[in-house]
């Protein structure tokens, strides 16, 4: 297929609000695909091409792009073969090669295409196209149920493998999907609640557990094999070579567990969070170890758990791991919960996590199942932009331009940001040091006073409250903003979205 049916698909999804209409025109372009384009097409289409991320930042996009082609001629498999290209160019010589792979790319394209390739390998696509409108015209296509293609590409991972299945495999083929030590599923989520009394409301009988501080992860155990995942999937086994030796002491042969890891103190508290994601970095030193603690598990020795309730799981917990089960306690009564919730704030914790008890696992779902609770309200938000500070912060870039996820394009561009704030506050030193130098690395556009950059980075921001505004299109403002720290274990897709946020007007 050219390059140009699938950008022309990506316009027709971009300009309508309907799901529906959304869902219609991609099944319509599943179905028109060689079996042998449908995964490079899915990837393409949600910006994760199958070869991950191949390097290629703002500058050397716009440094590639010259004079456009005329004439659609680039196939989906030309660019999957350039993308290969560059993601196994590496050593001397190789920025070279790179840049002239992607010139030679983009000459072929068409402007239209050339926007589309640069918003694929930044990830910055706004198609509408995001990955439930895509699961929905999966099932579509190929006449299978939603859940049943939701659920195969949740357990293995890959929309664009599990599209192919759907479509050219059978129901048994697609229904038979599940869980495989080793291959990473996409971590369950949790919505909020301002108490635990007020979750233990929506769950009824829950195990309300410590929310820690630390960074998800995902340990799979084959025989002496142990891998780990953080909450993208990434795997860190490398870094983390205290967890391994951990999991390869416990009583089985082959598990997955689900848990976080964080650094303590010589008390045992917990450690700051940016110490814990400092073990993540591709230059880490080991000089701070992580302790895990494991809250779910989903396998065990050749049996599936995810559909299990979730008292069988912590039972299964408490029988291979008790001293690294996280701290908690089964309950349905209130003043329990929140003496649970109270005990985690004092031992340092950010809070607890509710979880009905006779939930089974939905990965990769963020539903009523699990609810997390904080004392203070806190937000995962993208940085849009940045100002140029004065006084004392003259020469950094201080003031941050807070969104958030706008997912329909209710109000603004499909699968965007909507600003909803301002805030400087909360910034350390080493914070406004480190911004400065990054941003700039991601700059888009700028003025005299503000540098606009990619809509990447996330920052967990606390605020008391939002208020309605009509400074800003999603008609609300953040109340008392600042800055709580960066999360560089999020994406900018798993920020938290307007409709989340204008919630808090009804509460």
């Amino acid at each position: 297929m050219l390059l140009d049916e699938l950008v022309k698909t990506t316009d027709t999804v971009a300009a309508t609000r309907s799901r529906l209409a959304k869902v219609d025109a991609l099944a319509d372009l599943l179905l028109r695909l060689e079996p042998a384009e449908i995964a490079t097409a899915v990837g393409l289409l949600t910006a994760r091409p199958r070869q991950g991320r191949v390097g290629v930042g703002w500058r050397g996009m716009s440094a590639a792009m010259g004079e456009p082609a005329q004439e659609p001629s680039l196939t989906l498999a030309d660019l999957d073969a350039a993308l290969d290209r560059l993601l196994a160019t590496a050593g001397a010589g190789s920025a070279a090669e790179r840049a002239a792979t992607l010139r030679t790319l983009t000459a072929a394209a068409t402007e239209r295409e050339q926007a589309f390739i640069s918003g694929v390998l930044l990830g910055e696509l706004r198609t509408g196209a995001l990955e439930g409108v895509l699961t929905d015209a999966v099932a579509r296509a190929s006449d299978r149920p939603v859940a049943s293609v939701r659920r195969a590409a949740m357990l293995s991972g890959d929309l664009g493998e599990t599209a192919l299945l759907a479509i050219t495999g059978t129901a048994a083929q697609l229904d038979a999907v599940g869980l495989v030590v080793g291959r990473p599923v996409q971590p369950m989520l949790a919505s909020t609640a301002a108490s635990a009394g007020a979750a233990l409301e929506v769950t009824g009988e829950a195990s309300v557990e410590y929310k820690l501080d630390g960074a998800r992860i995902q340990v799979h155990r084959a025989g002496d094999d142990v891998r780990i995942y953080t909450r993208t999937l990434a795997e860190v086994t490398h870094r983390l070579p205290e967890v391994v030796e951990v999991v390869r002491a416990l009583p089985v042969r082959d598990v997955i567990l689900d848990g976080e890891t964080l650094a303590l103190d010589e008390d045992g508290g917990p450690r700051p969070f940016q110490e814990t994601m400092s073990r993540f970095g591709a230059d880490a030193a080991r000089t701070t170890l992580l302790h895990p603690w494991f809250f779910d598990v989903l396998h065990i020795d050749g049996r599936d758990l995810l559909d299990e309730p979730l008292s069988t799981r912590i039972g299964v917990l408490e029988g291979i791991a008790p001293e690294y089960r996280i701290p908690g306690q089964i309950t349905a009564d209130p003043g329990i919960a929140e003496g649970v919730s109270r005990d985690a704030l004092a031992a340092g914790h950010e809070g607890v996590v509710v979880k009905a008890v006779g939930s089974a696992y939905a990965a990769g779902r963020r539903g009523s199942n699990w609810i997390k609770v904080k004392p203070v309200l806190t937000y995962d938000l993208v940085v849009l932009a940045s100002e140029w500070g004065s006084g004392r912060r003259t020469g950094l870039l201080s003031n941050l331009h807070l969104g958030a996820l706008d997912p329909h394009g209710e109000f603004g561009e499909p699968g965007g940001y909507v600003m909803v704030g301002k805030t400087f506050k909360g910034l350390t030193d080493a914070l406004l040091q480190w911004q400065t130098e990054r941003f700039q690395g991601l700059e888009v556009r700028r003025t005299a006073g503000t540098v606009w950059v990619e809509p990447v980075t996330v920052v967990e921001i606390a605020i008391d409250g939002v208020q309605q505004s009509p400074r800003y299109p999603g008609g609300i403002a953040l109340r008392f903003a600042r800055v709580k720290r960066y999360r560089d274990d999020k994406t900018a897709a798993e920020a938290d979205t307007i409709h989340t946020l204008r919630g808090l007007l009804r509460s």
